[in-house]
C-alpha cells in the first residue's frame, strides 16, 4: 500500500523531465525541426512576420503569445489555494524542525521526521498541475521557439541596438551562454509574464476565473 501511494508522486516529479528530454530530441533533429518551423511559419509569418523587417517586434509579439499560453495553462491546472496552503505547512514544518534540532529535542525531531513523507506528498499534490502544464508547453510553445530560430535566418539585418551598444547581433552571444535574441526574450517575458500571471492568479483565487469560464461575469 505504501509503494502505491508514493508512485504517483514519483511519476509526477519525473514527467516534466521526460517531456523536456523529448523536446530536446525534437529540437536536435534537423528534419523534425524544419518541418515544425515550416508548419508554424505558414501561420505566424503572415500575421506577425512583418516581412522580416521588424524582428524585435516579431520576437516581442511571439513572446507575448508564449507567455499568455503558458500563463493560461498554469492557471488552468494549478490550484493556487492548495499550493499556498502547502507552502505554509512546509514553512511551519521547517521552522519546527529547526527549533527541535536547536534544542536537541530528539523526541520532537523523531515525531517531525515521521511527518516528512506526508509533507512531501502534500507539496507534490499541490504542484501536480505543473506536470500537465509541461505537456501543453511541448505541444504549443516549443514549436514557436523553433519557428523564431528559423525566422531570424531570414531577417534582412542581424543586429539591434541597445542603450549600451549600437550593434548587437541577434544570434551572437554577448553573455557567452545564450543568444542575444533569447536574452532579449527572457528579459521581456519576465516583465510581461509577471503581470499576466498575477492577473490570472488573482482571477482564479478570487473566483472570477470560474465565472469568466461560465460566462457569468457582469459587465460592471
Amino acid at each position: 500500500m505504501k509503494a502505491k501511494t508514493q508512485q504517483p508522486s514519483t511519476t509526477g516529479f519525473m514527467l516534466p523531465f521526460l517531456i523536456l528530454f523529448m523536446v530536446m530530441i525534437i529540437i536536435a533533429n534537423p528534419g523534425i525541426r524544419m518541418a515544425i518551423a515550416l508548419g508554424v511559419d505558414s501561420i505566424f509569418y503572415p500575421i506577425i512576420g512583418f516581412n522580416a523587417s521588424y524582428p524585435i517586434l516579431t520576437i516581442a509579439i511571439a513572446g507575448i503569445i508564449m507567455i499568455t499560453l503558458s500563463s493560461i495553462f498554469t492557471n488552468m491546472f494549478m490550484d493556487w489555494k492548495s499550493l499556498a496552503r502547502a507552502q505554509e505547512v512546509a514553512k511551519y514544518y521547517q521552522e519546527e524542525l529547526r527549533k527541535a534540532r536547536k534544542n536537541n529535542d530528539s523526541e520532537r525531531i523523531k515525531q517531525l521526521m515521521k511527518l516528512q513523507p506526508k509533507i512531501l506528498q502534500l507539496q507534490s499534490q499541490s504542484s501536480a498541475g505543473m506536470s500537465k502544464q509541461m505537456i501543453f508547453v511541448m505541444i504549443f510553445i516549443a514549436p514557436i521557439f523553433i519557428w523564431l530560430m528559423y525566422f531570424l535566418q531570414r531577417a534582412p539585418y542581424l543586429y539591434f541596438t541597445t542603450p549600451w551598444a549600437d550593434y548587437v547581433p541577434f544570434t551572437g552571444r554577448s553573455f557567452v551562454i545564450i543568444s542575444n535574441w533569447f536574452l532579449f526574450y527572457i528579459i521581456f517575458s519576465t516583465v510581461v509574464g509577471q503581470v499576466i500571471r498575477q492577473v490570472l492568479k488573482y482571477l482564479k483565487v478570487s473566483g472570477k476565473w470560474q465565472r469568466i469560464k461560465m460566462g457569468k461575469v457582469s459587465t460592471s
